[in-house]
């Protein structure tokens, strides 16, 4: 009863929480004998000091306080937002959120007295509503934490300047205080830090949602109490991504672009506009894909159905060289400190690739890989002796790239890739090839007609002189390649060298060394200095998980961490000082301060919108490969189901005779029975 009567008065009182252990601890009290007015009790593992005064109402005051951190009167401060500051680093200590409230200001409106209350201080206000001369009250809509007229406080008042002063402190909540496992939750951890808004806006490029990048930046940081927000709030800052840009995207995207030419004038974009001012098209390309197209513009990669945006305007990427090229000359370059490295290929990916590229016969039924690895695996080989074993290797096994001097040319002419190819030609023009004609030398030019053995003896013409070659099955035209027929024709015509006109730059090893024609200045350093700082902060977050990882579970060892970054933030001074749109700013652009004059896209309606793709009779044959095959459950037959089953069938057909037979048999029992009974019956009479 006195607890029921201590909750009802507590509820009456604008209490909203109530710990029943703090009242079981009051009763236990009181039960021994205890007269004192006001008890207050206190656990060993409590956050807070729970008070009772007469008529039932608590106080809550936060216990194991630093006493450093705890505000106290006269002490002063050199601005007003460096108490407030103050005020609000104790209550996350303490276990609640503190907002702004009243202000006093002179004459000439300056502050001289500022209020920073509980965020539970007052109460709800209710709304009054006039409709049709009737008034209703409605109360708003109910919030995480409700006010409940708590008057824990401090009020600031100026000294002198912009210096001020605790001038009164309340210490007493009404309400009890955030236990250490909820205060990630409370408003003030709850503070989207610049890593958190950057994760958001990085998913949100790779088209992550807001959720699973929350959950994802969890596993990252060890749970959710790490990661500082909830997913309300990554999906808060998703929605002020999206308003930052709002009307604006398709001008800022232009800005952006105008910004980026004049920084670097080789950087080149191209737009159109339809009659109202949208967007309809844009081009754009950076110096780096200048360059390629300079040195490999031969050909083009135009892929219209790689994606979309969301005004269906299609994206058409042309492929480039890998940013591996880019990245390696940074990420292992010389340093004050360290050597240049060299980018070394792995051993265990070329040793699985040796399967893939001599066949399994010579890998797995023969000893070869066996006599390779003697060589390749021995960490004490001189490299001469390296040679000459892997050359006795591929002797033994007849893999000796051939003696023709046409085919060492191409070995240090083309690339690898490339080369492998044109071997294959080489060596096909060697096996594969019939000489069926031979006209006259006209001009230092010679025909000859060539029998393909691999298309059914299908005549090709090849006409061949000491520096150029034309063969009428076109592949050089197609592929840019040579073909096996103009490799015979050139072996014939004793050329030893591949002729030059017919090496297309592309290939080549030293394509990237020709010159350029245009003024590419500046734009190398640009890209570095972007990829240096991109490098740098991955190395300094795989150096701290390092640590982490060295630091595992040992309590000392993470103390000794705690200690050394909690220094570091003190080097480093404040915040960084990037609001949130600020930071916004930096990733996205700024916003238009004129007018807008190019407008967001329209909704495009493609070729083909509305409508499924058409599929292939081979995708289709594959789909339903992969589908399990339906069997019929009761004959385990893939030819039919189970509602077309002969046994089935058959079976029902069994089964219905039965059942008819039975019920005939049945209704014979019956009337022989009947007849009986009526016999027995007369029998009586």
């Amino acid at each position: 009863m006195i607890t029921e009567d201590l909750l009802r008065i507590s509820s009456n009182q604008g209490v909203s929480s109530v710990d029943s252990s703090h009242l079981s601890r009051l009763i236990n009290d009181s039960d021994n004998g205890s007269t004192d007015h006001s008890n207050s009790t206190v656990s060993d593992d409590a956050i807070s000091k729970c008070t009772f005064i007469p008529g039932g109402r608590r106080y809550y005051v936060p216990i194991s306080i630093d006493e450093a951190c705890i505000p106290v009167v006269n002490k002063l401060f050199d601005s007003m937002e460096e108490g407030m500051e103050f005020y609000q680093a104790y209550g996350r200590l303490s276990g609640f959120n503190s907002r702004r409230s009243t202000e006093k200001t002179d004459d000439d409106y300056n502050i001289v007295s500022k209020y920073v209350v509980c965020s539970r201080a007052g109460f709800n206000e209710k709304k009054l509503i006039v409709s049709n001369k009737k008034s209703s009250q409605v109360k708003r809509r109910r919030t995480v934490s409700n006010r409940c007229g708590c008057g824990a406080k401090i009020i600031l008042r100026v000294v002198s300047g912009k210096t001020y002063r605790i001038s009164t402190f309340v210490e007493e909540h009404n309400h009890d205080l955030v236990p250490k496992s909820g205060r990630q939750f409370m408003r003030v951890n709850r503070q989207m830090s610049i890593i958190s808004r950057k994760f958001v806006f990085d998913a949100a490029n790779v088209n992550i949602g807001v959720s699973k990048s929350h959950s994802f930046m969890k596993e990252q940081v060890g749970g959710y109490a790490n990661v500082g927000a909830t997913v309300r709030d990554f999906r808060n800052f998703s929605r002020d991504l999206k308003a930052y840009v709002g009307e604006r995207d398709a001008q800022m995207i232009i800005n952006k672009f105008k910004a980026k030419h004049a920084s670097c004038e080789s950087f080149y974009y191209a737009y159109d506009v339809d009659s109202e001012d949208h967007l309809t098209k844009l081009f754009w390309a950076d110096a780096i894909a200048r360059r390629n197209y300079e040195l490999y513009g031969d050909a083009v990669s135009f892929d219209a159905t790689f994606d979309t945006n969301m005004y269906n305007m299609v994206f058409c990427p042309f492929t480039g060289c890998p940013a591996m090229k880019q990245a390696i000359p940074i990420s292992f370059a010389a340093t004050d400190e360290f050597p240049a490295t060299r980018h070394r290929l792995c051993m265990w990916h070329i040793m699985e690739k040796f399967p893939m590229k001599l066949g399994n016969y010579l890998c797995k039924e023969t000893d070869f890989m066996e006599k390779m690895k003697k060589y390749i695996w021995s960490s004490t080989l001189e490299p001469a002796e390296f040679e000459k074993g892997w050359t006795s290797v591929l002797k033994e096994f007849k893999l000796e790239v051939s003696k023709l001097f046409i085919e060492a040319d191409a070995a240090q002419l083309y690339t690898r890739p490339i080369f492998y190819k044109i071997q294959q030609e080489i060596l096909a023009s060697c096996y594969d090839m019939r000489i069926q004609d031979i006209g006259p030398l006209v001009d230092g030019v010679k025909c000859y007609m060539m029998k393909d053995v691999l298309m059914k003896d299908k005549l090709f013409e090849v006409k061949v002189s000491q520096n150029h070659a034309d063969c009428s099955c076109k592949k050089f035209v197609m592929c840019g390649i040579l073909c096996r027929h103009a490799f015979c024709a050139l072996n014939h015509f004793e050329v030893v060298k591949i002729p030059r006109l017919l090496v297309l730059n592309r290939w080549s090893r030293t394509a990237e060394n020709r010159p350029s024609s245009s003024k590419f200045g500046g734009v190398s350093d640009d890209f570095r200095k972007m990829e240096t700082v991109s490098l740098m902060v991955s190395n300094i977050w795989f150096s701290f998980q390092k640590s982490m990882n060295k630091a595992g579970v040992d309590v000392e060892k993470l103390s000794y961490v705690d200690k050394v970054v909690k220094q570091l933030n003190s080097d480093l001074g404040g915040g960084s000082g990037l609001t949130k749109k600020a930071h916004m700013e930096v990733m996205m652009g700024p916003q238009p301060t004129e007018d807008i004059t190019i407008h967001a896209p329209n909704q495009c309606k493609n070729k083909g919108s509305g409508f499924k793709r058409f599929v292939s009779q081979r995708e289709k044959a594959i789909k339903e490969g992969n589908k399990r095959a339906r069997k019929c459950k009761f004959c385990q037959s893939s030819v039919h189901d189970a509602r077309t089953c002969p046994k089935k069938n058959n079976s029902s057909a069994a089964d219905a005779e039965k059942n008819k037979s039975s019920i005939e048999k049945n209704k014979s029992s019956t009337v022989d029975v009947t007849g009986e009974a009526e016999v027995d019956s007369g029998h009586e009479d």
